[in-house]
């Protein structure tokens, strides 16, 4: 369906975050997704109304450094919002301004367990509940073990933490300890369906 068509991308298209994105007019598919020429690495946003045929376009800003951007599936007070990880190792959160640029992020959730100790990130856009917006996230801990857990911001001021789920949610077993990538569970989305995530 996608794959690459610019230099930035020679050597990959990796961890695209989709999300149906729905305002006031038609439902839209977007997604980010990190562009690898084999040396740097470039974000990257994705624009579909069907799935078929897709618009691609830079992401430019301090909130849009590094890898691991999730969009928010609406806009909130009016505020097209992202999780980032521009740091490399914290959950960010980030606000495109005026000019198409992603603004420097407010620190959501840095590592802090020792399951997360090298690095935290996003698994996705955040899913809206009536509790507020869950982000399932996931943490490098040592050996390069990545598990998966999660927090909740609050659904009208996201830039508010309102509870950390206190151990990991999913990690590795003994069947996931050997493979491409060992060690690793690891997500770029989710949904709900049923009530079930």
């Amino acid at each position: 369906m996608l794959w690459p068509t610019t230099p930035a991308e020679s050597n990959g298209m990796e961890d695209a975050r989709f999300v149906r994105f729905v305002d006031d007019s038609v439902p839209v598919y977007r997604a980010t997704y990190t562009a690898y020429d084999g040396r740097n690495i470039a974000t990257r946003a994705l624009a579909s109304t069907d799935l078929r045929h897709f618009e691609m376009s830079p992401m430019r800003g301090p909130g849009a450094r590094n890898k691991g951007i999730a969009l928010f599936p609406r806009t909130v007070g009016g505020r097209h919002l992202a999780l980032c990880r521009a740091d490399g190792e914290t959950i960010g959160l980030t606000e495109l301004d005026g000019e198409s640029r992603w603004q420097s992020p407010v620190p959501l959730h840095a590592p802090r367990d020792s399951w997360e100790l090298i690095q935290v990130g996003n698994c996705g856009s955040p899913v809206e509940t009536d509790a507020g917006w869950l982000v399932l996230t996931h943490g490098v801990g040592p050996m390069r073990r990545y598990v998966i857990g999660a927090f909740l911001l609050d659904l009208h001021r996201p830039e508010r933490v309102v509870a950390h789920l206190p151990g990991v949610l999913l990690s590795p077993d003994e069947d996931d300890r050997d493979g491409y990538v060992p060690n690793v569970v690891y997500s770029c989305g989710g949904l709900v369906h049923d009530g079930d995530l």
